[in-house]
């Protein structure tokens, strides 16, 4: 005899239900972050905008991201109630994670190398989540899966992050700029520039560009002898960094399985004496802070509109703000934390405002 009596829905289930709910109506909540004009007298014709990422309530790019690898836990059964979360980052990724799991009511573990900015450890802290500080970086991703093997739920941002981003649309960040971009003089902007962190952000621009049948091309700024230049110049996925970075949350040092090389077109790679002078410079230009990965990309933007001038091309050049600057004040807004690890910014504070002021500067050899 079969039985008419259906079981009932798992209180794991509820539990799950409730979560993305909460989810769901934080993503209400929340408002599109702001698209900036800079002006670039030097530079007619070409209009550079600045999509202001640090506007998200963690603060971040990386908000979009915590987001989604949440979801992406919740709707593969990974992620429980009280369940602890745990992620190896550098930072602006575990501060966005940790804002989540407080808005879930769950633990959460960092596990960061020793060096991350103090800023960052402090915002983390102060959403409730616990910093697990590594000495050697390369073993953070160890630690966060030892973590894991305890029962955690492990994120995992570098091996999931271009999976678990809809980069078809769901309002992610290039469908976000496509729509801000609308109205403008060039709404179809000749170039896209970003960097690769975990490598969710240039594959989903990239992959969307190609969804829209788009002509936009797409640069990743990078610092120079990331794992990424050195893999999208030869295309090899076992390449690693030539040199170390000061930039935190990108220029990283082995190829993550979310870096997507197809779908960019070019690659800058940019110094980072030259990422934080323009750290500065934007602090000077917008009235606000933001950290060193949008000096990078800023430099990056310069570059390409002198490169677009040079060839008589017009059109429009996007790129992020990625992360609020006060994260950074005892790092790279502290000349003295920067003397003391021999970064002169004053020539690429002197090149750059060239750049600015007449459209030359690239043309000469870097310092």
């Amino acid at each position: 005899m079969f039985s008419n009596d259906l079981p009932p829905l798992p209180t794991g289930r509820v539990w799950v239900h409730g979560a993305l709910e909460r989810l769901a109506q934080e993503a209400a909540r929340s408002a599109d972050t702001h698209l900036l004009k800079l002006d670039l007298p030097a530079f007619p014709g070409i209009d550079l905008y600045l999509k202001d990422e640090s506007a998200h309530p963690s603060g971040s790019l990386k908000h979009r991201l915590a987001r989604s690898l949440f979801l992406y836990a919740l709707c593969n059964g990974r992620l429980h109630a009280g369940q602890t979360v745990v992620d190896a980052s550098s930072g602006s990724t575990a501060i966005s994670e940790a804002w989540f799991a407080r808005l879930l009511g769950l633990p959460f573990i960092a596990v960061m190398p020793a060096c991350t900015a103090p800023g960052k450890i402090r915002d983390v802290q102060a959403l409730g989540g616990q910093c697990d500080l590594v000495e050697n970086p390369a073993e953070v991703p160890a630690v966060a899966a030892a973590h894991a093997a305890r029962g955690a739920c492990f994120l995992d941002q570098f091996g999931l992050a271009e999976r678990a981003t809809d980069w078809r649309g769901n309002n992610n960040i290039a469908e976000s700029i496509l729509g801000q971009m609308a109205r403008e003089a060039s709404p179809e902007p000749a170039w896209i520039v970003c960097s690769a962190g975990t490598g969710g952000t240039s594959a989903t621009i990239g992959r969307y560009l190609r969804y829209r049948r788009l002509s936009t091309r797409l640069c990743v700024a990078e610092p120079g002898g990331s794992a990424f230049v050195e893999g999208w110049r030869r295309h090899d996925r076992a390449a690693v960094a030539s040199q170390p970075t000061l930039i935190e949350g990108i220029g990283r040092s082995r190829v993550e399985p979310g870096f997507v090389f197809e779908v960019v077109d070019q690659v800058l790679e940019v110094p980072d004496a030259a990422s934080i002078a323009a750290a500065w410079l934007l602090e000077e230009l917008l009235g606000r802070r933001y950290g060193g990965s949008s000096g990078t990309q800023f430099v990056a933007c310069l570059r390409l509109a002198a490169a677009m001038q040079a060839c008589g091309e017009r059109g429009s050049i996007v790129s992020l703000l990625c992360d609020r600057g006060e994260r950074y004040a005892e790092t790279l807004f502290d000349r003295g934390w920067l003397a003391a690890r021999g970064i002169d910014t004053a020539p690429w504070e002197a090149r750059l405002r060239a750049v600015l002021r007449d459209g030359r500067g690239f043309d000469q050899p870097m310092p």
